[in-house]
């Protein structure tokens, strides 16, 4: 991965200050003023200027020295994990996760609230205020290190208004501006992110490894993924890149029409076939609302394991819906690998890795000349909100070039 060079104008501080936070975050060792100087570009008397500052900010930290020959010891630099803090948000149709970051990306708390999908906005976004109030009221964070909070949505959304446009499975938020309202109830800055984006970002952030072109594919109450080319976020003209739910299946339904991939393989379909066929899904009686269409899955993923017949059938038609689909973004999009997370994706991921490996294998429809690889998320099932709080850590340590341009005004 290569470094990001700074700039030695007297005018892009916040600039050379994201440069030099994001060269101490990838080195975990820590890293010296002279090693930052030669990574970044800068000149040595900019980094000691802006290491003092963030060393003074409670930002960074000084760990140790390190003899490197001749001369007088360098001090190794450190991110300070404790110096700021993110709040994650993932607003699922059904399910609200919300997570507690320090500034080295490490996952403090974690909470999920079980939501009625009838339930006004208004009310969804009091609870999470809720249940964030209280997380920041633990003892764990101190307010004022808070940089703010993300929050990932089913898209479409708008971006310059913060708003949630119209979510197919969630008919009581049409246009309702979820950044701003969130924002109020918490009294911190937010983010708004679609959330098959928000997880390609937290992926990047939480995996090891060489992850510079990968398709993050989000399996959900809804399925969509996250576009990473280059090591850049691809987020589309308007924020809302990665609808995949459009695409046809390789089937028809009983009507002899085309049925649409994110129909086709919605948990709540599935369910619903399963169901309809007659097979058992006995969940525990405690559970309700998001949590009951989960265990639901669980058990129709459980018995395709056993290897009843119907449910196997089933999960099958899922995995293959799934491969079609993803053979044609392969082509289009050129990526190395496709990575796979989400609620949903447990359930299924070893058949469905050992499956899509093979269909990817056997395609007279792949073009690629390189080898695709399919491995399962390094982030935990509730990536999309710890993408949340990742965006925000991102907002604040990861330089970026736009931040150098001055507006021209006529």
């Amino acid at each position: 991965m290569s470094s990001r060079v700074g700039a030695n104008l007297p005018a892009v501080g916040g600039y050379n200050e994201a440069v030099i936070l994001d060269a101490i975050r990838r080195a975990s060792d820590g890293i010296s003023r002279v090693e930052l100087a030669e990574r970044t570009g800068l000149s040595a008397q900019t980094v000691t200027n802006v290491s003092r500052r963030l060393l003074a900010g409670g930002v960074i930290r000084e760990a140790g020295t390190v003899i490197t020959g001749v001369g007088k010891p360098r001090t190794l630099l450190q991110l300070c994990p404790d110096g700021r803090f993110a709040i994650g948000v993932h607003l699922d149709p059904s399910v609200v996760s919300i997570v507690l970051l320090d500034l080295a990306g490490e996952l403090l708390d974690h909470r999920v609230l079980d939501v009625d999908p009838d339930s006004t906005a208004q009310h969804t976004l009091d609870e999470i205020a809720l249940e964030t109030r209280a997380i920041i009221g633990a003892g764990r964070v101190l307010r004022e290190r808070m940089l703010g909070a993300g929050i990932a949505a089913p898209g479409p959304l708008r971006e310059e208004s913060g708003t949630v446009l119209n979510p197919p499975l969630l008919p009581n938020w049409e246009r309702i501006p979820v950044r701003d309202l969130l924002s109020d109830r918490v009294e911190l800055p937010v983010l708004l992110e679609k959330d098959v984006t928000a997880a390609a970002v937290a992926e990047q952030w939480v995996a090891d490894g060489n992850r510079e072109n990968f398709a993050f594919v989000y399996y959900g109450t809804g399925i969509g993924f996250g576009l990473v080319l280059q090591n850049e976020v691809i987020r589309g003209a308007s924020g809302n890149a990665g609808d995949i739910g459009g695409f046809a299946v390789g089937y028809t339904d009983a009507s002899g029409r085309s049925r649409a991939f994110g129909e086709s393989v919605s948990p709540t379909s599935v369910v619903s076939r399963a169901l309809a066929a007659g097979i058992e899904l006995a969940t525990p009686a405690q559970r309700t609302g998001g949590f009951h269409l989960l265990d639901e899955f669980t058990a129709l993923a459980l018995a395709a394991e056993r290897g009843e017949p119907q449910a196997s059938v089933i999960i099958d038609e899922v995995i293959a819906d799934l491969a079609n689909s993803l053979v044609p973004v392969a082509n289009l999009l050129d990526v190395d690998r496709f990575v796979f997370g989400g609620p949903f994706w447990a359930p299924i991921s070893q058949r469905a890795l050992a499956e899509l490996r093979r269909a990817f294998a056997a395609s007279p429809m792949l073009v690629g000349a390189h080898a695709i690889a399919f491995e399962e998320s390094a982030v935990a099932a509730d990536v999309a909100a710890i993408g949340a709080a990742c965006l925000v850590l991102d907002h604040a340590l990861s330089p970026r070039p736009a931040r150098l341009l001055i507006a021209h005004r006529g």
